[in-house]
């Protein structure tokens, strides 16, 4: 009577193929080819390892296919019992930390597979790591060592530092001197100035949006601007910068030429300050961006040819005789004179006259000739039409006579015209000073027949212009009989003659006499 053993299988409930799937029946070992093959080798081949017939299986496994654990890499080649510690194969963990110690220390996570491979413990790619995890390896952080932020005693733990620059370079911001940082004010970001794909601390191109660091302004020392305090406090303004660029500019000179200091409004950031503009030049001025002289110029010396003195300006260098001569045949009081072709071309355009005779200052004499600044040195608009307006100055400086002394009026136009030289001259209110009477009143326009030229040491006694008629008169001899020289006291204003004498003073005409008194012959 035959019985059979029943064998419990070592490898658990779980365990359900039959055992010549794996084992043969002359041994429990099971054949490297197995391991190698992952699978038996078919009834009409030969095992590898006994070059003998290998039975036929009724099931062939395969780990990669029976399992959930696919065996690549190191683990095709590892020994059956580094990961099973037991026969009972289903308590194997596929987890890789259930067979490899945690060297990280839980700092990366404990699945093996984020970083690793089954071929090796290798990491190669450690910049696709870094940019998964939102901070890619760039410029030096691609060259830089692991521990180098990664600080740790063994140096394989990779805890979570953080994203932010600050987090790595405090030290770095709070040491930095050229410029002080923390005294600037800066951003604790550090890539608000600097580039996260550089290899140093350049601070180019700095984020610099807010006040455009182009052409003269792109400039790699920041302490040019930011001389002192807090870098957020630098003002923007032209001239917080460039005031003295704008006192020592003399071509031209800006504040004679009541320039106003904002840079901008003329000049761009262009190295050198050219080109420049002055676009209220038509306004204030003479029209040249617009007009007849729109671009035929390039250069401001072409016409302010007087580099210290912008207010000087020439129109004779372009426009040269004879041909302004012959444009302008027949026209009156035309003069070849800078200031004179202004005078009637405010605009440049020869269609466009201005006629002064037309406005309420006609140029009559010495003013057909002045020089148009002489007037006008503040601009056209409401220049004074009265004399004293201009010639204050001359009022004051006359002498002969002195206008000041005198209390004259400063109404030239009550004396003078507007002749050269201020000549010749009428003096309406000469009875103020000196009664022009009788034969006066005939010579009152031939001001030299009494004044000679000087009108401060004129006299104005009789004799101190007729001592020569005195002196020569013989019928009667006025010197021999001791008469005063006080013409008035024997004749009139009019006429030497009749004339009237106290006789009695020498001679008294009394009884007689009398009757002939008025009868000197």
């Amino acid at each position: 009577m035959s019985s059979s053993i029943l064998a419990q299988s070592p490898h658990g409930a779980a365990m359900k193929m039959d055992c010549s799937a794996c084992h043969r029946s002359d041994s429990w070992n099971i054949p490297a080819a197995f391991w190698k093959n992952n699978a038996l080798a078919p009834n009409n081949k030969v095992s590898k390892t006994t070059d003998k017939p290998v039975e036929k299986a009724q099931k062939t496994f395969q780990h990669d296919a029976d399992t959930d654990f696919a065996l690549s890499g190191a683990h095709a080649a590892a020994d059956c019992r580094s990961c099973h510690a037991t026969l009972v194969f289903s308590e194997a963990d596929p987890a890789c930390i259930s067979c490899h110690t945690d060297i990280h220390r839980n700092t990366v996570g404990d699945d093996c597979r984020r970083c690793h491979t089954s071929n090796s413990w290798l990491v190669d790619n450690i910049t696709e790591l870094h940019t998964d995890n939102g901070f890619p390896l760039l410029g030096a952080h691609a060259t830089a060592n692991c521990n180098a932020c990664h600080i740790s005693e063994s140096g394989l733990e990779f805890n979570r530092i953080g994203n932010a620059c600050i987090n790595c370079h405090g030290s770095d911001f709070s040491n930095t001197t050229n410029p002080n940082h923390q005294d600037a004010g800066f951003s604790i970001n550090c890539q608000d100035c600097h580039q996260v794909d550089a290899f140093e601390w350049t601070a180019q191109p700095i984020e610099h949006s807010f006040f455009p660091l182009t052409k003269g302004h792109q400039i790699e020392d920041c302490a040019a601007c930011h001389t002192g305090g807090p870098f957020s406090q630098t003002p923007t303004s032209c001239v917080a910068c460039h005031q003295s660029d704008f006192e020592n500019a003399s071509d031209p000179n800006h504040i004679e030429a009541g320039f106003p200091n904002d840079c901008a409004a003329c000049h761009t950031t262009d190295v050198g300050w050219m080109p420049a503009t002055f676009s209220d030049h038509d306004a204030q001025y003479f029209p040249i961006y617009s007009g007849a002289h729109e671009g035929v110029w390039n250069q401001c010396s072409e016409c302010h040819t007087n580099a210290g003195n912008y207010a000087e300006f020439s129109c004779v260098a372009c426009h040269l005789n004879p041909d302004t001569d012959d444009e302008h045949e027949g026209v009156g009081a035309y003069v070849y004179e800078n200031t004179a072709c202004l005078a009637c071309h405010p605009t440049g355009d020869a269609d466009m006259v201005f006629d002064h005779n037309q406005t309420a200052f006609p140029l009559t004499g010495a003013h057909i000739g002045a020089n148009c600044l002489d007037c006008h040195a503040a601009g056209y608009e409401g220049t004074p039409t009265a004399c004293a307006g201009c010639h204050t100055d001359d009022f004051n400086q006359a002498s002969n006579p002195n206008h000041v002394a005198l209390g004259l009026s400063t109404d030239c136009a009550s004396c003078h015209t507007t002749q050269p030289g201020w000549a010749p001259a009428t003096f309406a209110n000469h009875n103020d000073f000196y009664a022009l009477n009788g034969a006066h009143a005939a010579i009152a326009n031939d001001c030299a027949a009494c004044h000679n030229g000087d009108y401060n040491n004129t006299p104005n006694t009789c004799v101190g212009c007729h001592l020569a008629d005195f002196n020569a008169t013989t019928d009667p001899d006025h010197e021999a009989a001791q008469f005063p020289t006080d013409c008035q006291s024997c004749h009139s204003e009019s006429t030497w003659t009749p004339s009237s004498f106290n006789h009695d003073n020498f001679f008294p005409l009394t009884g007689g006499h009398a009757l002939i008194a008025n009868d000197c012959a």
